[in-house]
C-alpha cells in the first residue's frame, strides 16, 4: 500500500473522546482505551489499530489545543463549526465529533481507493 493518508485528531488534553458514554454499549470500535473516555487514550488506541491494519502509510497525529489554536484549525472551526474532538482526514473535517474506528477506517479506504 503506497498511498499516504493523514488522520489528525484535534482537541484538548482533558477532552473526552466522544459525547457518548464509554461503557459496554460503546460503538467506537476501540477497546484499549475503555472505559476511560479520555481523548488521549482513545487517540493512542486509534493509532495502534490504524497501524495494525494499514502500516506506516497512514499518519495519525494528535493536535492539542491547550496552549493555543493553530491558524489552520481556527479556519476550519470558523467555516465548519465542528465538534471537539475534530477528526481531519487529509486536512478536511470529518463530521463525526468523536473518535470511532469504523468511520475513520472507511474514510481512509475512500482516500486510498480514489
Amino acid at each position: 500500500m503506497k498511498t499516504s493518508v493523514s488522520v489528525e485528531i484535534v482537541g484538548y488534553s482533558y477532552s473526552e473522546c466522544s459525547p457518548f458514554p464509554c461503557d459496554d454499549d460503546r460503538t467506537c470500535g476501540l477497546i484499549a482505551c475503555s472505559p476511560s473516555g479520555s481523548l488521549i487514550k482513545a487517540y493512542n488506541a486509534l493509532k495502534e489499530e490504524i497501524s495494525k491494519e494499514f502500516g506506516d502509510c497512514i499518519s495519525v497525529t494528535l493536535t492539542l489545543l491547550d496552549d493555543g489554536v493553530p491558524d489552520r484549525i481556527k479556519e476550519i472551526y470558523s467555516r465548519d463549526h465542528p465538534a471537539i474532538p475534530m477528526v481531519l482526514i487529509q486536512g478536511s473535517i470529518m463530521p463525526i465529533g468523536r473518535i470511532a474506528l469504523q468511520p475513520i477506517r472507511d474514510a481512509i479506504y475512500k482516500v486510498i481507493n480514489t
